[in-house]
């Protein structure tokens, strides 16, 4: 149950082999916590997951330039900068509707026709519940992260599903 407006350290309560999380701040996790009976796990931040150096375009490029760097490195995100700056994200997604297009030609369309602006942007001490909790609500297939106004990673959902399957791994282990 997520709960608004607690502390963000988890609480481990040992029930029968099993270890339920719950948000510091219930009243039945407090109590517990005060007689010593819990152990205390603090939530990663995003930079632990997150994919550092992104590949990214400048927003004068083609499609076809865009449609190549993905296809070469394997990825659905593209960070769009112009002039340096970070201006937008361009997906995949973003490719295909544009495609879909009748008499589009991909060697001629620029990313700045096709990316979303104001992606969704985070920062590399952000907690990785919170980031997971925004990209759920919006349907965010990632998240740029930015530290002191300069693109330092981008987390996906990829990114997300390994940050999950370490702690069911690593924290929920016997």
């Amino acid at each position: 149950k997520v709960v608004s407006g607690f502390e963000t350290s988890l609480l481990i309560i040992p029930f029968k082999s099993i270890e339920c999380w719950v948000l510091r701040g219930h009243s039945l996790a407090v109590s517990l916590f005060k007689k010593g009976d819990l152990k205390m796990k603090s939530v990663p931040t995003i930079e632990k997951y997150m994919t550092t150096v992104p590949h990214t375009i400048g927003a004068e490029q083609t499609l076809e330039k865009a449609i190549h760097v993905m296809n070469e490195y394997r990825i659905r995100h593209l960070p769009v900068l112009s002039g340096g700056q970070l201006v937008g994200i361009l997906t995949d997604r973003d490719i295909k509707l544009v495609e879909s297009f009748k008499d589009v030609d991909i060697k001629k369309v620029k990313v700045d026709e096709a990316f979303t602006p104001d992606p969704y942007i985070s920062s590399p001490k952000a907690l990785l519940n919170e980031v997971c909790a925004e990209m759920v609500l919006h349907k965010y297939g990632c998240v740029l992260i930015e530290d002191n106004h300069k693109l330092v990673g981008i987390f996906t959902w990829v990114d997300a599903l390994r940050a999950f399957d370490e702690l069911l791994t690593t924290r929920l282990k016997n």
